[in-house]
C-alpha cells in the first residue's frame, strides 16, 4: 500500500517551481507510469505530489533556431504521432512505439521516462544518439545538461529536488544523416527492453562522416560506445567493418546475468542489435551497403 496526503496541480512552470523550492520533500509526477509502481512496491508515504499534468508550455515540440525541442511532458503517443518526429526522427518514433501498449504510451512521458533513472528506459538510447541536452530549471536558475552527463548511477540523475526537467534540446548531425532503433524484449510487446540499441549516422557518398552508437541495458547506465563510433566513422560499411563495430561495442558495455538473461545471451544480442541498426541507418542516410 501506498499513502498519498496532497496533490499540488499547478497551471504554470513558473508557479510549480514556486512549489517546489518552498518545500524540498514535495515529489514530481507526469504521468505517474514509474512513480506509483515504485510507491506500491515500497510502500512509499509521499506527503505531498506536485503534477506536471495542465502545465501546457511542458507539452511543445517543435523546431526553434534549428534545434528541435521536446517537452519534457510529452506522452509517447504524443511523439510518435507528431508530424515533424515521423518526418525528421524516425529513431525516436520507434522508440516511442516500443514502450508498453496504448494505455501507457498515452500517460508516460519522456521526461519522466528519463528523470527515472534507470537503464531500460525506452526513450534513453535514442535521445543518447541524438546527443540530446536537458534544460533544467529552478525558481532562479537553470542551466543545461547533456544527456550523458545526467546518469549519474542505476537509478541516479542529475536533477536536485527544486528543479523540473522542462525541456530536451536535440542535436541532429549535419548533413545527411539516417537513425533506427531497436529493442530486444521477451514479449513483444509490454514488457521492459532487454536490451536497447540506438545509432544514427552521418553518410556522404557512402563513408561514414559521424556515427553515434547508444545502448541501453547493456551496462548500469545507457552508454555512448565512443570505441565501435571510431571504428564506424570513415569509408563505407562491409561486413567485416560491421563485426568489428558490433564487438568493439560489446567490449564498451557490461551485461550482467539477472533473472532475464544470462550474460552471454545479452552480450550475443549487443552483437546482433548493433550490427541491425548500424546497416539500417546507414542505408536510411543514403549509404550503399554491399554484403557481396
Amino acid at each position: 500500500m501506498f499513502r498519498i496526503d496532497e496533490i499540488l496541480k499547478p497551471s504554470s512552470l513558473s508557479e510549480a517551481l514556486n512549489m517546489l523550492s518552498n518545500d524540498k520533500k514535495t515529489k514530481i509526477i507526469a504521468g505517474g507510469t514509474d512513480l506509483l509502481i515504485k510507491m506500491r512496491h515500497n510502500n512509499l508515504i509521499i506527503s505531498r505530489l506536485l503534477s506536471l499534468q495542465n502545465i501546457e508550455e511542458l507539452k511543445s515540440i517543435g523546431w526553434e533556431d534549428g534545434k528541435f525541442f521536446i517537452g519534457s511532458s510529452v506522452t509517447f503517443s504524443n511523439l510518435a504521432e507528431n508530424e515533424d518526429v515521423k518526418e525528421g526522427f524516425l529513431i525516436l518514433k520507434q522508440a516511442a512505439l516500443s514502450m508498453g501498449g496504448p494505455q501507457v504510451r498515452n500517460a508516460a512521458t519522456i521526461g519522466g521516462n528519463i528523470c527515472n533513472g534507470t537503464t531500460s528506459a525506452d526513450s534513453a538510447p535514442a535521445l543518447f544518439a541524438l546527443d540530446a541536452q536537458l534544460l533544467l530549471k529552478s525558481k532562479d536558475n537553470f542551466r543545461i545538461v547533456n544527456i550523458m552527463d545526467f546518469y549519474k548511477g542505476p537509478g541516479l540523475v542529475d536533477i536536485s529536488d527544486t528543479e523540473i526537467l522542462t525541456k530536451f534540446i536535440l542535436n541532429p548531425p549535419k548533413g545527411k544523416w539516417g537513425g533506427w532503433y531497436e529493442k530486444f524484449s521477451t514479449r513483444k510487446a509490454m514488457d521492459i527492453s532487454m536490451l536497447g540499441c540506438a545509432v544514427v549516422l552521418s553518410v556522404s557518398e557512402n563513408t561514414i562522416t559521424d556515427a553515434r552508437i547508444a545502448l541501453g541495458v547493456a551496462a548500469p547506465t545507457p552508454i555512448r560506445c565512443k570505441q565501435a563510433e571510431d571504428i564506424a566513422t570513415g569509408k563505407g560499411l562491409s561486413e567485416d567493418k560491421l563485426n568489428k563495430i558490433s564487438h568493439a561495442a560489446l567490449l564498451q558495455s557490461a551485461p550482467r546475468t539477472s533473472w532475464r538473461a544470462s550474460k552471454e545471451f545479452r552480450s550475443d544480442i549487443i552483437i546482433e542489435l548493433v550490427k541491425r541498426c548500424v546497416e539500417n541507418a546507414y542505408k536510411k542516410a543514403g549509404g550503399v551497403y554491399d554484403q557481396a
